[in-house]
């Protein structure tokens, strides 16, 4: 299709856009080339344009205001270097953020108990902290989504000037208090966290909410959730080598600091990346569309989107498991499995770079098969991974992980079973954001922002109640720091389940709710409300 360049026609394209997008995904894998959406879009803009007297050349897109820059294009017309640019762009956005998230997921519970918080403190913690992050996300949300501007376009100046203190903000979680009182390090620990959980909002969510109106290509918008979690996956890898180079001993609180200043400086940079390689698409890409309205009322729409609820339901359940997966490995290998300290921290790029190759796995077979057939092969796998964490048997300490063939073998045992739930875990980073600009189009009034607010606050204090109640398991399971790698038998039993067994209900629970989504966009559009 050529490039759509005329006001005019941008303008026509738009309210066919929303039917478009959910006509084209086929996920029974009719559509595998992804023209579906193209084609269906061309059509609507016919239509429109057949059933409709001439317009002024300047008719404002909507969320426009008149006399402001009128061209609206769908980055899916863009070519060559223009679309390199924006996949690179894209993919840069999750970089920074996704490296602190990957440190704050594998490393913050173990440096709040490091540093003298008991588990059950320290949940509380960093339960607390993600809590505030979800209590923020509505109200970012709904800020950007009234965020524009000529120059940059929507949202994108939350971004950049964002940028900074974030990467500020994520260095001074790792700052060690020097006060010996559990409750002020908790107290210091929790500001800390609130503030730079709001500036990780004030980035991520704008950056999210992009991808749904930077085109209506539902293989496009695939593309950019790749990119976008490649830079994660790839920035979690980089984390993971950081902390394995600069944090020497995992019980020493003040070896953390380090890899804290390095990914901080991380953060700031690709995020500017990101915001200036995001204009030339951002600047003419769809605004959403403004309408006054109360907060009760923009929860009733995202309640009766059915789309969006089915989307809110898996991305909550998968990233609970995955998170709590992530905050109990390095209590997992070192206690229960007996992997020496050193090799815990290297042991889990195995499953890093599995859940990238995964990723990619999972794009193409989306493509061919369709999206819903690659979640249900994908958390396949990652629950057999969960149930195999069940039943591996701990290393002999006696020897080191190579120094004898049962410890060999049991090595090998345990690379595979990461590997593969490494595989199947990446759907997790995928395919929930790769639905969500579906579930946005079916409301015609398309509040990006305000959708990927409620999922991430949805997401965030489920995560932060899983947190919560993992520090206090460990806590009534008789774990204690002061006895390192040697805990009692409950506490290891506790540990377990918590790596294995409930992610593996999580999972299942995700696949239940995705049973009844529409397979060939036969859901209706939602009605504009009155406010």
């Amino acid at each position: 299709m050529g490039r759509r360049s005329g006001s005019w026609a941008a303008a026509a394209l738009w309210p066919a856009s929303g039917q478009a997008a959910l006509a084209a995904d086929r996920d029974v894998g009719n559509d595998s080339s992804g023209k579906g959406a193209r084609t269906a879009a061309k059509h609507g803009s016919a239509g429109a344009e057949q059933g409709a007297s001439p317009e002024p050349a300047n008719r404002s897109a909507p969320g426009q205001a008149p006399g402001s820059d009128p061209a609206v294009t769908d980055a899916a017309d863009l070519r060559g270097r223009a679309r390199s640019r924006l996949l690179w762009s894209y993919g840069m956005g999750d970089v920074g953020t996704g490296m602190g998230a990957a440190l704050i997921g594998f490393y913050l519970m173990l440096f709040y108990t490091a540093a003298g918080l008991p588990p059950w403190q320290a949940g509380l913690a960093y339960g607390c902290g993600r809590l505030w992050d979800a209590i923020n996300d509505p109200v970012i949300g709904w800020l950007s989504d009234k965020t524009t501007s000529p120059r940059w376009g929507p949202r994108l100046p939350w971004i950049v000037w964002s940028a900074l203190p974030l990467g500020l903000a994520m260095a001074a979680m790792w700052w060690l208090p020097p006060w010996p009182d559990a409750w002020v390090k908790f107290w210091i620990f929790l500001l800390i966290s609130i503030v730079a959980n709001s500036l990780y909002t004030c980035v991520n969510l704008p950056y999210a909410a992009l991808a749904a109106e930077l085109t209506t290509d539902v293989p496009l918008r695939t593309k950019l959730n790749t990119a976008r979690f490649t830079g994660s996956i790839l920035a979690t890898l980089v984390a993971s080598v950081l902390a394995g180079v600069l944090v020497k001993d995992l019980q020493d609180p003040s070896a953390y600091l380090p890899v804290g200043v390095v990914s901080g400086l991380i953060i700031t940079v690709t995020t500017l990346i990101c915001g200036w390689g995001l204009v030339p698409a951002a600047r003419h890409c769809q605004r959403p569309v403004s309408h006054p309205g109360t907060t009760r009322r923009l929860l009733g729409r995202v309640i009766q989107n059915g789309r969006f609820v089915r989307v809110l339901g898996l991305y909550l359940l998968l990233w609970c498991a995955l998170q709590l997966m992530q905050a109990v490995a390095l209590f997992y290998l070192p206690m229960v499995l007996q992997v020496p300290e050193g090799w815990s921290r290297w042991i889990l790029l195995p499953f890093l770079v599995s859940t990238l190759l995964g990723l990619w796995l999972w794009n193409r077979l989306s493509h061919r098969r369709g999206r819903l057939v690659a979640l249900r092969l994908g958390s396949g796998l990652w629950v057999a991974g969960c149930l195999a964490v069940l039943v591996l048997p701990p290393l002999d300490p006696a020897f080191g992980p190579t120094g004898s063939w049962a410890n060999l073998v049991k090595l090998i045992a345990l690379l595979t079973t990461i590997t593969t739930a490494g595989v199947g875990a990446s759907t997790a980073y995928l395919i929930p954001w790769s639905l969500l600009p579906d579930a946005i189009d079916a409301d015609p009034e398309k509040p990006a922002g305000q959708y990927s607010a409620w999922m991430v606050l949805a997401q965030k204090v489920c995560i932060s109640l899983v947190m919560v109640g993992y520090g206090g398991l460990l806590s009534l399971s008789g774990y204690v720091q002061d006895l390192g790698i040697h805990q009692p038998a409950s506490a290891l039993i506790t540990i377990r389940l918590c790596m294995g067994l409930l992610p593996a209900v999580l999972v299942v629970l995700g696949l239940v709710v995705m049973r009844h989504w529409p397979q060939k966009g036969h859901q209706p559009m939602l009605q504009p409300t009155p406010p």
